[in-house]
């Protein structure tokens, strides 16, 4: 059996979800600001302030002399430095924001950490019904668009050795069917992006790029998602054109030194 597919809690807590989301801000990117904690949240300043005084109080968060908000004791990912997630979220959102625009639907920019991708930057389309915000959730990463564009750089001793049985010893349902996840690479690499209808979250479809570095290597992928009831496959051209267009962008942004 596979992992059940996410689906947000009927009674979702919403104070406990924007602290998970700017603890997971602060953990993969570093020094954080009340005004920048409100933006991203969409909340006024005063419950973003309240959100880092708990984090604080909680080892998550320690306050700085500049009145910023940097990792606490629990999280030392990004405690030092303005880390490289950060450096790639910077250069995408600006063109994430024009891929919405343009096609319509919302965008994210993903990364993978082993088996697993991690939402690192979402921006939502102004549709009434849309994906909303995946920034900061954690998937399989044979179960999402951009997590497979990733995978499927892998070459075939990387990829047993990613999922060989021994490491999902105490999570086998999580472990992908190998001959239908190469099935699956070989079109990605052949066509250049993945398509997943359904695959992460029932009633999603959601198409995936590679965004690339100097090096060319793909350091990240760049998705839209939509409601399924929205998705017309005659758009897929249309709607992969502009997706690579922003990935292309999103790399040469990446290339010019940083300041």
């Amino acid at each position: 059996m596979a992992r059940e597919l996410k689906e947000r809690p009927a009674y979702a807590i919403t104070s406990v979800d924007h602290a998970l989301r700017i603890a997971t801000m602060l953990q993969m990117e570093g020094e954080l600001s009340v005004s920048e904690a409100a933006e991203r949240l969409g909340v006024a300043r005063s419950t973003a302030h309240r959100l880092l005084r708990m984090l604080v109080y909680r080892d998550f968060a320690v306050p700085t002399e500049g009145r910023t908000y940097r990792p606490g004791p629990v999280l030392e990912l990004a405690a030092h430095s303005r880390s490289t997630t950060a450096l790639l979220r910077a250069a995408a959102l600006p063109h994430m924001q024009d891929l919405v625009d343009i096609v319509g639907e919302s965008a994210n920019l993903v990364i993978r950490s082993g088996d697993t991708a991690r939402f690192i930057a979402s921006v939502e389309c102004d549709q009434p019904l849309r994906v909303g915000t995946r920034e900061g959730m954690v998937f399989p990463a044979y179960r999402v668009s951009a997590g497979l564009v990733m995978l499927a750089e892998l070459h075939d001793d990387q990829l047993d050795a990613l999922y060989a049985a021994d490491r999902f010893a105490e999570r086998p349902d999580e472990r992908p069917d190998l001959d239908k996840l190469r099935a699956d690479l070989a079109r990605i690499r052949k066509n250049g992006f993945a398509l997943n209808d359904g695959r992460s979250e029932r009633g999603v479809v959601a198409i995936g790029a590679g965004v690339r570095n100097p090096a060319g290597e793909i350091v990240a992928g760049l998705s839209v998602s939509m409601p399924s009831v929205r998705y017309e496959p005659r758009r897929l051209r249309s709607l992969v054109a502009a997706l690579r267009f922003a990935a292309g962008a999103v790399a040469a942004d990446l290339r010019q030194p940083t300041q």
